[in-house]
């Protein structure tokens, strides 16, 4: 049987730590074959980004059907967009190419705080990719962005969000709690009219760079895979939470280091 393939539409990420190249890692250490549309370069390290050039719309078009035409892709994950312009060439692809599982990662703000999306971009996020998106996975800020509110504080409001979310379109939203506090990061996955709330040990590190990207990445590996969502989701939090306690083993950079995506191998 052939390995499962991924596909990766993001930016990259030049410190290796984020973005496409945190994506193919994350599905190469999952046993999935990854491909990539890059739609954006950043001159960025673990302490930000200093730099962002877009790809020209009809090229990140000429990359998506490239792949499509040749690999037989069983799950897309869609990261940084950087633009409008981009997220409509995104739109009409995935409309001709129709692909099983697309897991759309809204990438707004990078952990050091630097906006990657443009304000005029975020309407046409919600109108044109959520609706296409079987798994949407922003975190609280991110959430509240979306739905132009503040940052939820507390459970109920978390849970009226997602509610809220999933009415916009995407068959599944997680919400990532990793920007609350406690001595859990709690994520809560709404699917199928039901909520499954997902707890996780909270570790001490600063090395968190890519997480996002790469959580986003593992759950689409699994969906590639063929797993239920909820065992995919639950699959990737485990690697995700291993990935994170491994981080500082690494020591790259002097910013918010990468997380250690092969620390199964070590």
């Amino acid at each position: 049987m052939a390995v499962p393939v991924a596909l990766t539409i993001a930016g990259s990420d030049s410190s290796g730590g984020a973005g496409i190249q945190a994506d193919l890692k994350t599905f190469a250490a999952l046993g999935v074959y990854g491909a990539s549309v890059i739609t954006a370069l950043t001159a960025q390290n673990t302490r930000g980004v200093f730099g962002i050039h877009p790809v020209p719309p009809a090229f990140v078009t000429a990359q998506v059907d490239a792949v499509f035409d040749d690999l037989e892709v069983r799950a897309v994950k869609i990261g940084m967009v950087a633009e409008l312009s981009i997220i409509e060439a995104i739109a009409a692809a995935l409309s001709r190419w129709k692909p099983e599982h697309v897991v759309l990662d809204p990438v707004m703000v990078a952990s050091s705080g630097d906006r990657l999306l443009s304000a005029e971009a975020v309407e046409s996020l919600r109108k044109d990719l959520i609706p296409r998106a079987s798994l949407l996975t922003p975190n609280l800020p991110e959430a509240a962005a979306l739905l132009n509110e503040s940052v939820a504080s507390d459970e109920a409001t978390i849970r009226s969000q997602g509610r809220r979310l999933l009415a916009l379109g995407a068959r599944a939203v997680l919400i990532k709690g990793g920007h609350a506090q406690g001595a859990e990061s709690i994520d809560y996955l709404f699917a199928g009219g039901s909520v499954t709330v997902l707890p996780a040990p909270r570790l001490a590190t600063t090395n968190t760079h890519g997480t996002g990207c790469s959580l986003s990445s593992a759950i689409a590996a699994g969906l590639a895979k063929g797993e239920p969502l909820e065992t995919a989701v639950r699959g990737a939090k485990t690697w995700i939470s291993a990935a994170i306690a491994a981080a500082d083993r690494l020591g790259v950079g002097h910013g918010h280091g990468p997380i250690h995506h092969f620390h199964r191998f070590d």
